[in-house]
């Protein structure tokens, strides 16, 4: 049984589609669309650079799910169709246009202002995440309580055995490091983002993003996606919505969407998209799984003749 999973903010990098689109007509229709929603030229981005721009949160997150929708038509259009989707954090976006829940051109318009939304939120240089290696999610927590001294910092992606990444305010997210390699962290590794996802520190942008998430014109997904929020699989799209809302300030719990997915049946993946983060996760978390990726027609056919059947 395959799932269909897309990657989030982080895997960008200039050129990406670019080969898509000039080999697959669906691809290159994908990247006339989104210049239409945007009425920019998010496709010359996403080809050409600057990755000053294309690394802006606002520009990132409409560019990631251009890519994965147009690598997801060239799939489709190819005969593959998943069983079940699911996306981390941005991902989740490109899953529900895959599933139908969302049309193309509303959520690159949506995640557009979710970008905007989440760089106004907290000012460049207030808000911090790491990556935890080597700690259980329960003792990271009591580390997190233990040094927030009225400050937010708390477990933001819990994306495989030992893997956890915590967000908040800066200085917080520094204690709570320092105090995890207390506690047996075998290392703590400061990201490089633009802003602390996935807490609570971006109450303001779920407050901004709700209504425009609830005022969009909804379909029940043909497809059931399996929601970072928690776990389960969506299968109508009042509850596709409502987890797109609460997943701005909740944790990614990966590692449980993965399980998930593998207790329904699914034995292979496909990263669709831009970059290989998510195919790496998912051999820590299932060591059984078969793991495929696509980005380029030479990972498209690839994908194809090996799943063809």
């Amino acid at each position: 049984m395959i799932a269909f999973v897309f990657p989030g903010q982080g895997s960008q990098y200039v050129g990406m589609g670019q080969a898509l689109a000039a080999q697959f007509p669906e691809s290159r229709e994908t990247f006339e669309q989104a210049d239409a929603a945007l009425g920019m030229k998010l496709s010359t981005l996403c080809f050409e650079g600057p990755a000053e721009q294309l690394t802006l949160t606002e520009y990132t997150q409409p560019a990631l799910v251009t890519v994965a929708t147009a690598t997801t038509r060239a799939l489709k259009a190819r005969g593959l169709t998943p069983a079940f989707l699911a996306g981390h954090s941005l991902g989740e976006y490109s899953a529900h246009v895959a599933a139908g829940t969302l049309a193309f051109s509303d959520v690159v318009r949506t995640v557009r202002n979710r970008g905007r939304y989440m760089q106004e939120a907290v000012p460049v240089g207030e808000g911090a995440m790491a990556a935890v290696i080597g700690l259980e999610e329960a003792t990271l927590v009591e580390a997190c309580l233990e040094v927030a001294n009225g400050e937010v910092v708390s477990p933001a992606n819990l994306n495989a055995p030992g893997q956890i990444v915590i967000a908040g305010n800066r200085e917080a997210v520094q204690r709570a490091g320092a105090r995890a390699k207390e506690l047996g962290a075998r290392r703590v590794v400061p990201l490089a983002v633009s802003a602390p996802f996935h807490c609570a520190l971006m109450r303001p942008v779920e407050e901004r993003l709700a209504p425009e998430l609830r005022s969009l014109v909804v379909s029940d997904p043909v497809v059931p996606v399996v929601a970072n929020l928690d776990a389960e699989p969506k299968r109508d799209a009042a509850s596709a919505i409502e987890a797109l809302v609460r997943q701005v300030t909740a944790p990614v719990r990966w590692e449980q969407v993965v399980r998930r997915l593998a207790s329904d049946g699914v034995d292979t993946y496909v990263e669709v998209g831009s970059g290989l983060v998510l195919s790496g996760l998912i051999r820590r978390i299932d060591r059984s799984a078969t793991v495929l990726s696509a980005s380029d027609p030479e990972s498209v056919d690839e994908v194809v003749s090996s799943l063809a059947g």
